[in-house]
């Protein structure tokens, strides 16, 4: 199977992207949204991932990608959420905001700009591309 791309959120004083590198790898859990919880289980081994602060930052500030695929969130009752496992590649040298995003009219139909709320979202290869290469 190709290797495919997403998209990944996290406020920056829950999880920043420093902290991923830091850890060297965390669990992507406490996900709970149907929709999110789809792309968590399509996630594969080697897929790469941008990592996005949201809140007041708004910005794309590094990429990681999946070291283990789905499996049951331990913290989950209800026993129906998936986790992944992610670990940092590199923090990128310029974030780029969402503002900078909306602009590209290449990024138009992300779901990031679409679906804003979405935690977990899909990417396609030229979109990953682009968003990496407003980084520099």
């Amino acid at each position: 199977m190709a290797k495919q791309f997403w998209l990944v959120k996290s406020e920056p004083d829950v999880y920043p992207y420093e902290q991923l590198e830091k850890d060297g790898k965390t669990v992507w859990d406490h996900v709970r949204n149907y929709t999110a919880r789809l792309h968590l289980r399509a996630m594969k081994k080697g897929d790469e991932v941008l990592y996005y602060h949201s809140g007041d930052v708004k910005a794309v500030v590094g990429i990681a990608k999946v070291v283990r695929e789905g499996y049951p969130e331990v913290t989950d009752d209800e026993g129906d959420w998936t986790v992944v496992d992610v670990a940092p590649v590199k923090k990128l040298s310029k974030p780029v905001t969402l503002a900078t995003i909306k602009a590209q009219k290449s990024l138009a139909s992300i779901m990031l700009v679409r679906q804003g709320r979405l935690s977990v979202m899909s990417l396609k290869k030229a979109e990953f591309d682009r968003i990496v290469a407003l980084s520099k």
